[in-house]
């Protein structure tokens, strides 16, 4: 038995469920859920049009299952003349358009199924195998524009601006270095720093060329704020002076408390804050910037937070 009889017999069922409901239009629509009365009604019916008759064991075994082996010809013979068609032979013919006959080449296409398989298999394999070994790691140092020294504070950010994706932050050992792994050719990177200006820095990363080395440019004035903090100057208006120049009028100046008892942070205009850096008996001693913000050459934001004093 073909694949294709199988599949010719279970059409023929479905055009005997047609036939059926010409005499009976509520009849299910399935033979496989046909019982009782159904099955009755089916065998008076074979016999009314086609004079032949089948057990109901005959039914349950060839017509409500899917079976391994065909009716007997003559089975399907008065089937298919039930269903109005001459013989069996008459109805595969009928409708050998809607189920075309196996191909004899079926090993052929195959192949046309296997070797594109095959191909794809085969391309994901080796990208795989390119992505892990050019995948390199990269070595990042920062260093001082003016002094040529390196960026030692441990206060260096840097933000990965990937392709479609989220920025990533990673930040700086205290040695001044951050490591990268990519099998990128490129990378571009935001580096930002209390002490020195913001900078966006593209690099072509070379297969050779693991060590790369760049340089940031000082914030001038975060450092004279930080050296304010910690010098006895004994002119104080002189001070006075450069930092009237250095902020905006309008700046957003931010205190930072780590402590448990005063945690939190307290905003100050821009007198308050100059007062606090410029009097003797001032309480802003030993400054860390966190962070500052410029609009047009003069700082707009500052935020800030005062050091304990080391034992």
């Amino acid at each position: 038995m073909s694949r294709n009889d199988q599949k010719y017999f279970e059409m023929l069922k479905l055009k005997i469920v047609e036939t059926m409901k010409q005499s009976y239009p509520g009849i299910n629509p399935s033979i496989a859920g046909w019982k009782g009365q159904e099955i009755t009604d089916f065998q008076e019916e074979l016999v009314r049009r086609v004079n032949a008759n089948i057990s109901e064991k005959w039914f349950y075994t060839h017509m409500k299952g899917t079976q391994t082996s065909l009716p007997r010809i003559d089975m399907r013979n008065f089937l298919s003349r039930f269903a109005g068609y001459a013989n069996w032979d008459d109805f595969v013919y009928q409708n050998r358009e809607i189920l075309p006959a196996a191909r004899p080449a079926t090993s052929a296409n195959r192949y046309f199924i296997l070797i594109p398989l095959f191909v794809l298999v085969v391309f994901c394999v080796f990208y795989g195998l390119f992505r892990l070994f050019n995948t390199q790691e990269y070595q990042f140092c920062f260093f001082d524009a003016d002094t040529r020294e390196p960026v030692t504070n441990g206060k260096v950010e840097i933000r990965l601006l990937l392709e479609h994706e989220s920025p990533v932050t990673a930040y700086c050992s205290p040695e001044g270095c951050f490591q990268l792994k990519t099998d990128k050719s490129s990378i571009r990177m935001v580096v930002s720093s209390p002490y020195y200006k913001t900078d966006t820095i593209t690099r072509v990363l070379t297969k050779l060329g693991h060590h790369e080395v760049i340089s940031l440019h000082p914030n001038d004035y975060a450092l004279m704020i930080h050296f304010f903090s910690e010098m006895k100057v004994a002119d104080w208006q002189k001070r006075r002076s450069r930092l009237e120049k250095m902020i905006c009028e309008d700046a957003l100046i931010y205190q930072v408390y780590h402590d448990r008892e005063a945690a939190g942070m307290e905003l100050l205009n821009k007198q308050e804050f100059i007062d606090k850096l410029t009097i003797p008996t001032g309480s802003l001693k030993n400054i860390e910037i966190l962070d500052t913000r410029f609009r047009e050459d003069k700082i707009s934001v500052l935020k800030f937070r005062v050091k304990k004093a080391s034992k």
